[in-house]
């Protein structure tokens, strides 16, 4: 610690990560940004990377994003933002406890979803599928994410995030394990916020109820969502304490995984039946293919009539822009472009 100036402390990224467990990730040990920046006197880089994916326009939009119920009326079911705050959560206490570092873990765990589709997974589905019709690998919202903080926010500047964030952002799920302790405990960490608030959302609309949940999973895990989150977290603690890795232990990693195929079995399916898995992927593929006939109404008219010449950057110039959407913004572009408009003088 010393001064800079009179009356003005600054601290360095030593002091402030002290304490942490040989195997955290230390941000003086960073990979470091695409573009070098001046230190900050107060926070460590991935206390600014935190920060910048929290004031961030795409952080901002998943307020409106779906996590399992599409537009849901009840003012108490889950969005794409509080499942995102509630894998911070759970995430900073299992880092907290391990000593790793906290500040890292939370800004993977804030920034994982920036690249979620409207409309949840039916959502994600769906563009998947238009891509894939076109010839094109298809579309995965980690990579997304991904895209989103290094290319998309910032005006095309992206957030200039720390190797590290991005890596774990990038890894949350997939075939690519994150490079550090702490992006391991994001990836499962998502995987415990939603089966548990998902299992919570679908009791709440009626969907399921208590007793068709699997049996022997909620024997070990705990009837109640609080209990089997504490359950798994504690079982993560002791297990990759023991370990030296993110890791569960057999059995509770066995149960959680019986809970998550029953949500994809029964839930997940029936959540959209209201809104309807074809009229969503009607609804995406019509405005896919509606500005890929109209780049000039793509935001950024520039950009997107100089990409008019070159199919592969209009194509993905449209993903960026129809993955960007809120549920309630691509209702009501569909509805513009689709839907004549009552004649009036």
């Amino acid at each position: 610690m010393k001064r800079e100036a009179p009356g003005r402390m600054v601290l360095s990224t030593e002091a402030l990560e002290v304490g942490l467990s040989p195997r955290a990730q230390r941000a003086s040990a960073s990979r470091g940004r695409e573009r070098e920046e001046v230190p900050c006197t107060l926070r460590t880089p991935y206390q600014r990377d935190r920060d910048r994916v929290v004031h961030s326009k795409a952080f901002r939009r998943l307020k409106h994003k779906t996590q399992v119920f599409i537009a849901p009326e009840g003012d108490h079911y889950r969005t794409r933002l509080t499942h995102t705050l509630e894998v911070s959560g759970i995430s900073r206490t299992v880092a907290r406890a391990l000593r790793l570092n906290e500040d890292l873990t939370e800004a993977v765990a804030l920034g994982h979803d920036l690249g979620h589709t409207p409309f949840g997974h039916a959502g994600e589905d769906a563009l998947d599928a238009v891509l894939q019709s076109l010839g094109y690998p298809g579309f995965r919202h980690n990579e997304q994410s991904l895209r989103v903080v290094e290319v998309l926010e910032n005006e095309g500047w992206g957030l200039n995030l720390t190797w590290e964030v991005r890596d774990g952002i990038l890894g949350h799920t997939g075939g690519h394990l994150p490079g550090t302790l702490e992006g391991r405990v994001v990836r499962i960490c998502d995987r415990v916020a939603y089966i548990n608030h998902d299992i919570d959302d679908a009791l709440r609309a009626g969907l399921i109820v208590e007793s068709d949940l699997p049996a022997e999973a909620v024997a070990l895990l705990g009837a109640t969502g609080s209990e089997r989150i504490d359950a798994l977290v504690h079982d993560m603690v002791d297990a990759s304490d023991a370990a030296g890795d993110i890791v569960q232990s057999p059995g509770v990693a066995h149960a959680m995984e019986e809970l998550r195929a029953f949500l994809f079995e029964r839930v997940y399916p029936r959540s959209v039946e209201v809104s309807g898995v074809q009229t969503i992927r009607d609804l995406v593929a019509a405005l896919f293919n509606h500005f890929l006939a109209h780049p000039e109404k793509l935001a950024g008219f520039e950009s997107a009539t100089g990409a008019a010449a070159e199919p592969d950057r209009l194509v993905r110039a449209v993903t960026d822009y129809v993955a960007g959407m809120t549920d309630r913004y691509a209702q009501r572009v569909y509805f513009e472009a689709f839907v004549p408009r009552s004649w009036a003088r």
